[in-house]
């Protein structure tokens, strides 16, 4: 049997202020916290009630620093939460507290709902729905239980083919017509939650990217209920998928008519199927099939932190940015600049395998090639556009000196990192803003500039690790030639491999580091 929504899934661009808002503002659990079963280096979280219990769920995918979307029709427009009626006035108050907007209480058939947006501006709507309640409300919070969020009261289905639309909820996913207002339809479940179809015929289309709801998830009671969905969709323009393994549930997708991405996930075996529900939401967890192992994948995922407890303050600088803190930092921080299509996590795991312990702070490259970061824009593979890279390290100096004032970090005690493009703009800058840079290493670097303007470079200490069988290892020598005759103390060495990064560099990089603090 399908009875209602298992769960809702949107797409957020900053995790600390997702967790904030749903953990903090609306009290909700977080239940687990996954790497992405489609894309393990994407952060999934998922909040609910007490137990994680179908039908309370809440999930967000994170695409840190992620391009917006645009919500319109072929998507989920709203999320409605259910709450108890006589909660309204605490929720208003509550919202006035934080600073939120909020527009209401307002009569939505014959429900007071209060609407809100959440940091992404997706809009969220609290409904006093005094018989949608949960089995396990969530007591663990700063909100009284008796003004907990309950459960997921149902959500905004735009589209442009409303009939469809909603003959295919009915038909498939056990949804009755209970009332129309307007261009809205209101479908119910037999669990009690509803899904209003909307006309959005004049109407923008949706678009993906944060900011967006990606779909919503109905609940199928068995495998057997799935598989007779699927089965009666095979007949239908749907065209449902395989079957997915998702560990907490079994699902597949489909689309209904008017373009919004639909699940049906089973019940059972849960969120606690790998975690006491007292220790839910505590650990990461990976696919069983991921290809990064867990260790790295905790390194490249974005870090939060729960309400009330230390976290990193975000600043708007020039250059998208992450930071990685280890379980126990030493104090040591590492810049990294990745190399050509990477991005600030990149380097990340190799860093971490050099030194456990340091803080990593990796940098986005603002020029992009093909759709990809770079540092500069290139002409040709081994030309490259002067006026860019003048302009682009001006900018990176800039995002420096804004980092040690933003993060207390000591200019002395740095240690950049490049690999490839990032490392070519580290060598530039060695000379177009000297005393920026005092310990670097560069990984399968070059010289770029066409004009190197003379600079004083004692007391900078590099390493310059080239590849054999590189087809810019050719150019290193006259990297490390220049860098030494201005000043500069230069270790190098050469791998076996190419121009790829791998174990090899580890221990060369770590002989040279007690080699500094020595």
């Amino acid at each position: 049997m399908v009875s209602g929504i298992h769960h809702i899934t949107a797409v957020t661009r900053k995790v600390q202020a997702n967790v904030d808002f749903y953990a903090g503002f609306l009290g909700m659990r977080l239940v687990k916290q996954t790497a992405g079963y489609e894309d393990a280096t994407q952060l999934h979280l998922f909040y609910g009630d007490a137990a994680g219990t179908p039908g309370s769920l809440l999930t967000f995918l994170v695409w840190e620093d992620g391009s917006p979307g645009r919500a319109g029709y072929g998507q989920i427009s709203e999320i409605s939460l259910s709450i108890n009626p006589a909660s309204i006035g605490y929720w208003l108050t509550r919202a006035m507290s934080f600073g939120l907007r909020s527009e209401g209480p307002a009569d939505e058939f014959g429900e007071p709902v209060l609407r809100l947006k959440d940091p992404d501006n997706i809009i969220l709507k609290l409904a006093g729905a005094k018989d949608l309640t949960s089995p396990a409300a969530w007591d663990g919070a700063s909100i009284p239980i008796e003004h907990a969020v309950q459960r997921v009261r149902g959500a905004t289905m735009l589209t442009e083919k409303p009939a469809e639309s909603r003959s295919f909820l009915e038909n498939h996913f056990g949804y009755r017509f209970q009332a129309s207002r307007g261009t809205i339809d209101r479908l119910v479940s037999q669990s009690g939650d509803i899904i209003d179809v909307r006309d959005a015929r004049g109407f923008w289309s949706g678009a993906p990217g944060t900011g967006t709801i990606d779909h919503v998830a109905f609940r199928a009671a068995d495998e057997e209920t799935l598989l007779s969905v699927r089965k009666a969709l095979e007949t239908t323009e749907a065209l449902p998928t395989n079957m997915h393994d998702r560990k907490y549930f079994r699902s597949l997708y489909a689309r209904e008519p008017g373009g919004t991405l639909v699940e049906l996930a089973t019940d059972k075996p849960g969120m606690i199927v790998d975690e006491e529900q007292a220790a839910l939401g505590k650990k990461l967890f990976a696919p069983p099939d991921a290809i990064t192992n867990l260790h790295d994948l905790k390194v490249v995922l974005p870090q939060f932190s729960m309400p009330g407890q230390p976290r990193i303050n975000y600043r708007e600088l020039p250059f998208v940015h992450r930071f990685y803190t280890p379980p126990d930092p030493d104090g040591s921080v590492f810049v990294l600049l990745h190399g050509s299509g990477g991005n600030e996590t990149t380097l990340m795991p190799l860093l971490n395998r050099v030194a456990p312990r340091a803080t990593l702070l990796g940098v986005r490259g603002r020029a992009t090639e093909e759709g990809f970061p770079r540092w500069y824009k290139r002409i040709t593979p081994f030309s490259f556009d002067q006026n860019d890279i003048k302009t682009e390290a001006e900018a990176f100096a800039a995002f420096i000196e804004g980092a040690v004032k933003s993060y207390g970090l000591d200019p002395q005690k740095v240690v950049y990192v490049g690999y490839s493009n990032g490392a070519n703009l580290l060598n530039s800058l060695l000379y177009l803003h000297p005393n920026l840079v005092h310990k670097a290493v560069l990984l399968r670097s070059m010289p770029v500039l066409s004009d190197y303007p003379h600079a004083d470079l004692k007391g900078t200490d590099l390493l310059v690790i080239s590849g054999k069988t590189d087809a810019y290892g050719k150019y290193a020598s006259e990297l490390e030639e220049r860098l030494k005759s201005s000043g500069a103390t230069v270790d190098s060495d050469v791998i076996p491999g190419g121009h790829d990064l791998g174990d090899a560099d580890v221990p060369i990089i770590q002989k040279w580091l007690l080699q500094e603090i020595r």
